[in-house]
């Protein structure tokens, strides 16, 4: 273990100490509800001169553990867990995803893009697969991630480097996409619930962050292939692959009942997708709002983000089963709908957790409370815009070594950043862009990250003494250049006036 490895696994393991005192995400949100209850209870008499934005009165603190307030939130409990905003969109996504997955799509197609890419291109065409694989979710990682390690190693260079590579672009670059994705809707449906304690008419895009993103997925490529072959690929000169050889089902061609599968698949989409055009085309569409705009937050198409990501996975999926001989009737996608929920009881614990702490916070005024005072204390220190919102990008970095889930996070902090910066003039929009920029960055330098421990074993397979502070010495080169290079964009953004994505400004006025 070289030195910088082993002062890498030392701050490591002291992050990994922090961390792990912490309690799980989802008793996390039962300590915020009570410490909620009870600041509530404690500031109920108090008055401020602090004005709701919404009324033009003062602000008044509503004492959750009064009769009235427990016997209100007792009845509204199981109402208020069903109508979490992202508990849909994460169930509804799963069962698509389901059959994509094991039908054998998203293997085939991640190994027929690697399969057909030249040596030179190797590194960019992993990464962009990396970020594509975000559409497939978490199995997105137990495929890309090997599969980088065994092409490299194929290709005659250092397979950690491959893992690296692919780690980088799934994990640093988890929020950067080309395609709308789940995690649009579900950061979404947080935020426009937190800009609600501002302005109760609010209405957030789901895609108000695509341009942005879209943008932030080339730029990702572009950084990371810099990182991979300039900077990591020297380090690992010296580092023997002592291991095991490369996995041959990670780099196996892609058989010829696949190749018609993907054929398949690939029609499946594009009729989808023609559909939606066709049906959008009209003036007189239904999917148009009123004022017979496509993308404004009234418009139908927009409230059917989700369901048409759902039919985009669904369909190609069982197209595909359908054509290699995995999917035979319909017993088969009712299995691989229920194989893909199989997963959800631990989303599901946490989010009802989290939506009764959202509930309590919002019904106590108490985010409001925040919003208002940090918005006069930021307007007293009188910083440029752009230094708070560089503020929260780094303090959403610094949160994500702790707590890894994006979705635990935002519920945590969306009820303060959001209302917060609108109350000095930043659109809930920008402040989500933010978050994702943070959060993304650090995603590969925490232990915590519920993947990391799957990479540190995959580096085995090639070097037997991998460990920790070997996977964050190669991946804190990507951290830091992402983390750079991803806030100076948002900010060349900012300063064009460039889209962040549909229905999307910088600014908020009301």
């Amino acid at each position: 273990m070289t030195a910088t490895g082993s002062a890498g696994r030392s701050v490591l393991d002291r992050i990994e100490r922090l961390g792990n005192r912490l309690p799980d995400p989802a008793i996390l949100f039962v300590w915020v509800l009570v410490l909620t209850w009870v600041a509530s209870a404690l500031l109920a008499p108090a008055a401020f001169a602090e004005l709701d934005p919404r009324t033009k009165q003062p602000i008044r603190v509503v004492s959750q553990l009064t009769g009235p307030a427990i016997v209100a939130f007792l009845g509204r409990m199981v109402r208020t867990f069903m109508e979490f905003p992202p508990l849909g969109t994460v169930l509804v996504i799963l069962l698509a995803t389901g059959v994509a997955e094991h039908s054998g799509l998203f293997s085939a197609a991640i190994r027929a893009l690697l399969r057909r890419t030249s040596p030179r291109l190797l590194t960019p065409m992993l990464l962009l697969v990396a970020i594509l694989s975000h559409s497939a979710g978490d199995p997105g990682y137990a495929i890309v991630i090997p599969a980088g390690g065994a092409m490299f190693a194929a290709s005659g260079r250092h397979p950690l480097l491959g893992i690296a590579a692919a780690f980088a672009g799934a994990a640093g670059g988890f929020s950067a996409s080309f395609l709308p994705s789940s995690l649009d809707p579900l950061l979404q449906g947080f935020t426009q619930q937190a800009a609600r304690i501002i302005d109760p008419a609010a209405e957030i895009n789901p895609l108000c962050n695509w341009g942005f993103m879209s943008a932030s997925a080339l730029f990702l490529i572009g950084v990371g292939w810099f990182v991979t072959d300039r900077v990591v690929e020297p380090r690992l000169a010296g580092v023997a692959a002592d291991g095991e050889q490369a996995d041959a089902s990670m780099i196996r061609e892609v058989s010829a009942s696949e190749s018609r599968g993907l054929r398949s698949a690939a029609l499946a989409a594009l009729a989808i997708t023609a559909v939606v055009v066709l049906a959008c085309w009209p003036a007189s569409s239904a999917l148009r709002a009123p004022d017979g705009s496509l993308v404004t937050p009234a418009a139908p198409l927009m409230q059917m983000v989700v369901p048409i990501l759902f039919f985009l996975l669904l369909v190609p999926g069982i197209a595909y089963g359908c054509a290699a001989g995995t999917v035979t009737n319909h017993r088969d996608v009712v299995q691989a709908m229920t194989k893909g929920m199989a997963g959800i009881s631990y989303y599901a614990v946490m989010a009802f957790f989290a939506a009764q702490f959202t509930a309590a916070f919002t019904q106590s005024n108490l985010g409001l409370l925040i919003a208002i005072k940090g918005a006069r204390a930021l307007e007293a220190w009188q910083l440029p815009a752009r230094m708070t919102v560089g503020g929260i990008i780094l303090l959403t970095a610094a949160i994500n070594l702790l707590i890894g889930s994006a979705s635990a996070k935002w519920a945590l902090l969306s009820p303060i950043f959001v209302p917060m910066l609108m109350a000095v003039g930043l659109s809930p929009e920008l402040t989500q862009a933010a978050f994702r920029v943070g959060d993304s960055s650090t995603n590969i330098i925490t232990p915590l990250m519920p993947f990391f421990p799957l990479v540190v074993l995959y580096a085995r397979r090639y070097s037997k003494d991998a460990g920790t502070g070997t996977v964050i010495s190669l991946m804190l080169p990507y951290s830091i250049a992402f983390l750079v290079v991803w806030s100076l964009l948002l900010a060349v953004f900012w300063t064009f006036q460039l889209p962040l994505g549909l229905q999307a400004g910088y600014t908020y006025s009301r």
